[in-house]
This record gives C-alpha cells, structure tokens and sequence, in this order.
C-alpha cells in the first residue's frame, strides 16, 4: 500500500464516528497543524473550511448522512479560516451500498494552479475582445460619421471612409474564422477538400493577393518541374498567409520565400519562409505552435501558428523552425506528394 505521506495532496482519514485517525504530511503543512494535534478531532473541527458566505463544508456536504448510495464527494472550492483556497473531495467507504459509512477519505489540493488556468482564460478573453474591438471600432465610427454627415463630405472621402470599413470587417471576418478553425482543430474537425496543387504557382497567386491587399511584396523562389502534391487551396493559403505575415510582423520582414524538394523526405515539396531576424531561440521553437503562443508586444491572438499546424498535420506533412542559411530564421512546411491516409 502507498504512504500517504508520499502524495502531494492533502489526505486526511476519519472513522466511522468521523474521529480523525490518519493525516498525511501535505495535509499537515496545508491545515498549518502537527498530525498529532489533528488525529482525535472530529473531521468538521479538523477541517475548518467554509465557503464564501461562511457556511461549514462539513455541513453542507453532510458526508456521513444524505444519500446512502453516495461513494464519492465531487470537488468544490472552501476557504480556510485565513482565506487560503483548496479544492476539497472526498471518498465515502461503505462496506455495502446503502450501509453507513465506514471511513471518510478526504483529499485537499491547492487551488493555484486552477487560479492560474482561470487568469489564462482571462487573458484570452481580454485579447480577443481588445482583437475584435480594434476593427469593429473602425466600422462604428466610419459608418456613424458617414451617416451623420454624409453631404458634408466627397465622393472621394466617402470612397475612403468605405474602403477603410471594407479592410476593417476583412479583419473582424478573419479572427472570426481564426478561432472557429482553432476550435475544430482542438476537436479533429478541421475539414479538407484536397485537390492535385502546383504548390509554386499556388504561392505566387496567393502572395499577389496579399500583396493587392497590404502593398507587401515578395518573391518567390521555386525549384523547376515540382511534383503536385495533395493540398486543399484554401487551408494552403492559410498556412502561406500566416507564415509569411508573421515573418513580416516578427521577423522584421520577408527576406525569401522558397519552393523546393525537400532534403529530408523522398517525395513531397517543401514550402520555406526566410526573414530578417535575430533567429528563434532553441528553447521556444516547440511553444510557437501551441494555441494562444505570443511573443513580444506586436499584438495578434497567438492564433497564427496554432493554425499553420494544424492545418500541416492534417495534410500529413511536418513544419519545422531552424536557422536561416543568411540570417534570421527559416518556418518550412513539407507536404506529401501523394494523398495520406488521413484524407482518404
């Protein structure tokens, strides 16, 4: 049988009578007492923990009454007499269901690392509202002022106002689409509509685009007579977009984009986005790819990345981040040649 005294959390052992016989040495340093000052006590005085509005946790979850099928005391939230916040669960051993209560296993956990998960969920919520807020305060204020004072201005003023709510809700649209394809990648639905693909002609027409929209400009390097591989566009240009925007917004701009065969697979074409940077250290090449990853103070959801990923795998390729071969850091994805298993 394992020693208590091992676990990280809190156990505390009371009997049929709920005379405490047994504390763990978590539990001592959590309740601030020495195991010999807690064994003898009744379990409610052992265990002082109240909730918000000063109700006993012994009281109210009444372990050694309410229903008799009962075996298990789900985790909720109590305070101790200074404040300090646990998460409090216990196991109800009957000899047989429907017998009384034998022994009362109690189990006490810190609440920090919930309190940390919440502040994450908190951060989150605050970077999308400031995301969403951004363009969408653009749009109030243009479309408000265009309907306030719409003589007052010229074709040529209305035409920029209007062009600049169209670039706006362009944004709004996709961070929207950001999180839905951030969501269905957490769920395994990210669907794909896979179709033979010249990945060089693909990036060229996709770059134009971004091109038309941003004024950024970048060249594209192919190797000559390039397989075509299986690629859905849209999802392609996805992961070309963000890789190539990042570059931009990280990487202190786009120093080359490259079409090529690979050097470590046998077949597929690799796709590779060279910047200007300092270079991404070792130690945070791995986090880049997880969902809400940002560095620095350039803003973005943490979104971009993520995505790329998810997207790669679910074509079967792999992504890489290595050391550009002029400077800077080098964001290559490969894609297989012919159809993996996964979108058959």
């Amino acid at each position: 049988m394992i020693d208590v005294d091992l676990l990280p959390d809190g156990v505390v052992l009371a009997d049929a009578e709920g005379t405490v016989f047994r504390v763990n040495a978590a539990a001592s340093r959590m309740l601030h007492r020495r195991p010999e000052e807690l064994i003898g006590l009744h379990i409610s005085d052992a265990l002082p923990l109240d909730d918000l509005a000063g109700n006993s946790w012994f009281d109210c979850l009444r372990p050694y009454a309410g229903l008799s099928t009962r075996t298990r005391l789900s985790e909720s939230s109590w305070h101790t007499q200074d404040g300090v916040e646990y998460l409090v669960t216990a196991t109800l051993v009957r000899d047989a269901p429907r017998q009384p209560v034998r022994q009362l296993v109690v189990s006490l956990r810190t609440a920090k690392a919930r309190a940390r998960r919440d502040r994450a969920r908190s951060d989150l919520v605050a970077t999308v509202a400031h995301e969403l807020r951004s363009p969408l305060t653009g749009v109030k204020g243009f479309t408000a002022t265009l309907l306030n004072n719409w003589d007052r201005f010229s074709d040529d003023q209305r035409q920029l106002m209007l062009e600049t709510v169209d670039s706006d809700a362009d944004r709004l649209s996709r961070l929207i689409t950001d999180l839905l394809d951030a969501a269905r990648i957490d769920s395994g639905r990210l669907t794909l509509r896979p179709q033979p693909l010249d990945l060089a002609d693909a990036t060229r027409r996709i770059l134009e685009n971004v091109a038309a929209g941003s004024g950024l400009k970048v060249e594209v390097t192919a190797e000559e007579d390039l397989p075509k591989v299986w690629v859905d566009p849209d999802r392609f240009a996805q992961v070309v977009t963000n890789l190539v925007e990042n570059a931009q917004r990280h990487g202190l701009g786009v120093r080359d984009v490259v079409v090529r065969r690979p050097t470590r697979f046998s077949n597929g074409v690799a796709f590779e986005v060279f910047d200007f940077g300092p270079g991404i250290p070792e130690e945070i090449r791995a986090r880049m790819f997880t969902r809400f990853w940002r560095s620095g103070d350039r803003g973005g959801t943490g979104l971009g990345l993520y995505i790329v990923k998810g997207v790669v795998d679910a074509h079967g390729g792999e992504i890489e981040v290595c050391d550009g071969d002029k400077g800077g850091a080098c964001v290559g994805v490969w894609f297989p040649e012919n159809v993996p298993d996964v979108l058959r």
